[in-house]
């Protein structure tokens, strides 16, 4: 039997913002582009209201970013492209049970790209519908806004702005609120509602443990190569008006002025922060372009210390092996001999190596040595202290994981920063690279069952393996490979 179409008879569902109407294909009922607040600009969000039936058939504008995207990369991960548009708070939904009383997990996800950049289409392997088929969950992917109209701290100028420094995380609390007020429509546990992203997404699952208004609106969180204590983002310079400052003269501006930045077009006023950024921030100032430490954010734990909720919320965290390594870096390295792989590998750790090689053998029995030029030294350190500090709490457990599989490019390539993604949503097919025999459909299946597992019932699980939590001064780190261990 083929895949089957349906509009017409897909009900209308009631939300609280208005009614909706979605679309059903290959058994699951997609809703695109629901708006889920509004916002004028650095303003807060207020929920969404919306007169006759909401077509949610298309996705919805993106946020606006300061600099154009170039195509790059796209064999290991590619990407969609999407118009821009300043009013871009929305989400998408994608469940196969229109089902009040199904009570089905859900999973809510957050895109990568830092705070900055991204969206919640921008990779082809972010879409819904393979969890909600197979994974018997629902998903939900959020946009909201980013870089300078959801980080620039005006509060200094006025008490309209007194949380503009946090209006992209405002949104996706907002984001939240609609789903818990409304996910049952659509199948969903309200009270059961798992948090996850990858990289910048990451760090937005840990932020949104740290905001008291976020509190209830989700159960659980999961963090992929997304622990980063940036003190980029963090206030320096006292009030932290230096880069408005700055911004306010680069547009012939006097301070009084400040609300003509409300007005501006957005591209005029993000081609003059992209003039002053790197001279206030070579001061060591602020300047904006992420969440900042006030009264409604309670700041990144690993500096500022866990909340009391956030102990409570039990967390899945981890990294890939190569991150960063996105090149052909170790050219050859199967060709290479031990002595010819040992030289290459003094060229990075000098009179370390040695050492580094012994850890590295007993960590990754199964890797070529050549692979230690590539292991991930930005996202890595930091996780391990994430998990460390919330493994002193017994409140609620912790799960540590290492995604460490090589690739068929580049002579051999070890997991890079989002090539788990696809292996999460059960999407491989949409990743040509992702996609080597037996070995990578088990793995699919091992990645997506574990995350919706996690999701159901706060414990990760693969069929046949012992997936312990960590505990006090111990890291228990599933290593996802071929071979999972």
């Amino acid at each position: 039997m083929g895949k089957i179409f349906d509009y017409d008879g897909v009900p209308v569902l009631h939300t609280t913002s208005g009614d909706l109407k979605g679309y059903f294909y290959d058994g699951v009922y997609i809703y695109k582009g629901i708006p889920y607040a509004y916002a004028d600009r650095f303003q807060m969000p207020v929920p969404s209201k919306w007169d006759g039936v909401k077509d949610a058939t298309n996705y919805g504008f993106v946020c606006p970013l300061q600099n154009q995207d170039t195509p790059n990369g796209e064999l290991m991960v590619p990407h969609r492209y999407w118009p821009q548009d300043e009013h871009c708070q929305s989400l998408n939904i994608w469940t196969n049970k229109l089902d009040p009383e199904a009570k089905k997990p859900v999973l809510v996800w957050f895109h990568g790209g830092g705070y900055a950049a991204g969206s919640s289409i921008e990779q082809v392997a972010y879409d819904g519908v393979s969890i909600a088929k197979k994974g018997d969950s629902i998903l939900v992917s959020v946009n909201h806004r980013l870089n300078i109209l959801g980080y620039l701290d005006l509060s200094p100028f006025g008490e309209k702005y007194k949380n503009s420094a946090n209006a992209g995380h405002a949104d996706m609390v907002a984001a939240l609120q609609w789903v818990h007020d409304n996910i049952a429509l659509f199948g969903g546990d309200p009270e059961n509602v798992t948090i996850f992203g990858q990289s910048g997404g990451g760090m937005k699952v840990i932020d949104l443990m740290q905001i008291p208004s976020a509190d209830g609106l989700f159960q659980k969180g999961i963090i992929e190569s997304g622990v980063y204590e940036a003190k980029v983002y963090q206030k320096e310079d006292g009030d932290g008006t230096a880069i408005v400052k700055a911004l306010l003269k680069e547009l012939n501006l006097d301070e009084s002025e400040v609300e003509k930045l409300e007005t501006i077009p957005y591209y005029e006023l993000s081609n003059a922060y992209n003039k002053v950024e790197a001279e206030v921030a070579a001061k060591g100032c602020y300047i904006g372009q992420g969440p900042m430490e006030n009264g409604w954010f309670h700041g990144n734990p690993i500096k500022c210390g866990f909340t009391d909720h956030a102990k409570t919320i039990p967390v899945l965290a981890g990294t890939n092996i190569g991150e960063f390594d996105f090149g052909p870096v170790v050219p050859g390295k199967h060709e290479m001999n031990r002595e010819e792989q040992i030289a290459f590998l003094t060229r990075k750790y000098g009179d370390a190596t040695p050492e580094l090689i012994s850890l590295f053998e007993k960590a990754y029995p199964d890797k070529t040595i050549a692979d230690l030029w590539s292991v991930d030294t930005f996202f890595r350190p930091d996780t391990i202290e994430f998990i460390r500090q919330k493994s002193e709490f017994t409140e609620a457990p912790t799960y540590s994981y290492q995604f460490t599989y090589e690739f068929p490019m580049f002579d051999g390539k070890i997991a890079w920063h989002c090539s788990e993604i696809p292996f999460v949503f059960h999407n491989i097919d949409k990743v040509p690279v992702c996609n080597c025999g037996e070995e990578t459909s088990r793995l699919q299946e091992q990645i997506c069952q574990a995350w919706v597992s996690f999701a159901r019932t706060g414990k990760p699980e693969i069929s046949g393996i012992e997936w312990p939590a960590c505990a006090d001064g111990d890291e228990a780190v599933m290593m996802l490979d071929k071979e999972c261990r």
